[in-house]
């Protein structure tokens, strides 16, 4: 196999989901396996996660995937539905709808008053919603001053039942702001007693104990990245899930002044070792990484040197002297924090694990049988 291999540690996913269990003891836990499971692959990690409580995914699509998978778990669709075919296609699923427009309200509406009379009898279950205030994040959710009459109208509503009320931090990353504070102030006041709450995120699961009251959601922190700028996986008590791996396909020995790479970006400064490895940004690795990001070179320290291009990456081996063809690439994962990269290339974890392309071949370890 010439090209990159991502290999997934199944062990390392179940740690996670027990180091949420050992910070938030006692709460449900839904698992954020939206994105493709950030990238790990999603039924794959959905019959990994079997003790989470409800699986949450992004968009209805990514539910019906899993259901053709198999899975029965309850899913939490975060977006809700977007029309009334969706809608439809929602029906007895067992998905929890977050409901975040009122347009969503009087599709809702319109469809019960529309369809009941034909496919709403006693015996179909009822769509189960969620109700998702914006307390600050001012991406989706219902303003807090129209939370009061929103929860009213989805309680009149029949055949739909409103089960919970969530939010979402938007600077809970950031251990020194204090908006995060302020959007808890304002979810307060719209907490209804008879209703379910869901509050906190990888973040906030990491770092804000007071956040931790109902349903809670992790997303990154499952596959061993952490959400902070300041600390890795390890730090958090985590372990890395995704190990991203090539090879070597060339070394060559260059003078000093040869340039390397498309533009002549980056010129030997002594004669010197490059090497070759089989994986660019046709696979999803960073275009935009510079000279200097960091890769373990048979488990040792190196850094690339010029451009990323489509199907290769260049690597300074001046430290490396035993490197040859065949020599095992880690581009991130066991030995090399994602975080660090992340940062030398000036991204974020989510983005390198979420954008692998169909050309890198998954393994998975740790299975069970």
């Amino acid at each position: 196999m010439t090209g990159p291999v991502a290999r997934i540690n199944l062990e390392a996913l179940r740690h996670n989901l027990y180091r949420v269990r050992e910070l938030a003891p006692g709460r449900p836990v839904v698992v954020a396996i939206k994105a493709n499971a950030y990238g790990h692959g999603l039924v794959e990690s959905a019959q990994v996660l079997v003790d989470a409580d409800a699986y949450g995914v992004a968009r209805v699509e990514e539910g019906l995937q899993l259901r053709r998978a198999g899975i029965s778990k309850t899913i939490m669709v975060l977006e809700g539905f977007s029309s009334q075919a969706e809608l439809m296609l929602c029906q007895g699923r067992g998905f929890e709808l977050v409901i975040h427009d009122t347009s969503q309200i009087t599709q809702l509406e319109n469809y019960c008053s529309t369809a009941r009379p034909h496919h709403m009898t006693k015996d179909v279950s009822p769509f189960v919603v969620w109700i998702k205030i914006d307390t600050g994040m001012h991406r989706i959710g219902i303003p807090p001053e129209e939370s009061r009459e929103a929860i009213a109208k989805l309680r009149q509503l029949p055949n739909v039942k409103l089960v919970g009320i969530l939010t979402h931090m938007a600077n809970a990353d950031d251990r020194n702001s204090d908006y995060t504070q302020q959007q808890l102030q304002k979810f307060e006041p719209c907490i209804d007693p008879d209703l379910q709450v869901s509050i906190a995120n990888s973040a906030c699961l990491l770092n804000l104990p007071k956040s931790r009251v109902g349903w809670v959601r992790p997303g990154i922190m499952l596959y061993g990245a952490s959400p902070f700028k300041d600390t890795t996986a390890a730090d958090e008590g985590l372990q890395a899930v995704m190990t991203l791996r090539t090879h070597l396909i060339a070394v060559h020995e260059l003078k000093k002044g040869d340039a390397v790479g498309y533009g002549g970006a980056w010129r030997c400064p002594q004669d010197m070792k490059i090497g070759v490895a089989a994986i660019g940004y046709g696979d999803g690795y960073p275009r935009h990484a510079p000279n200097g990001t960091p890769v373990l070179v048979d488990g040792k320290r190196a850094a690339l040197a010029g451009r990323v291009s489509m199907d290769m990456i260049t690597i300074d081996l001046r430290n490396i002297s035993q490197a040859r063809v065949g020599s095992s690439v880690v581009l991130w994962g066991e030995g090399l924090p994602v975080e660090e990269v992340a940062t030398a290339a000036g991204t974020i974890s989510y983005e390198l694990l979420c954008r692998l392309t169909a050309r890198v071949k998954f393994r998975y370890e740790g299975k069970e049988q």
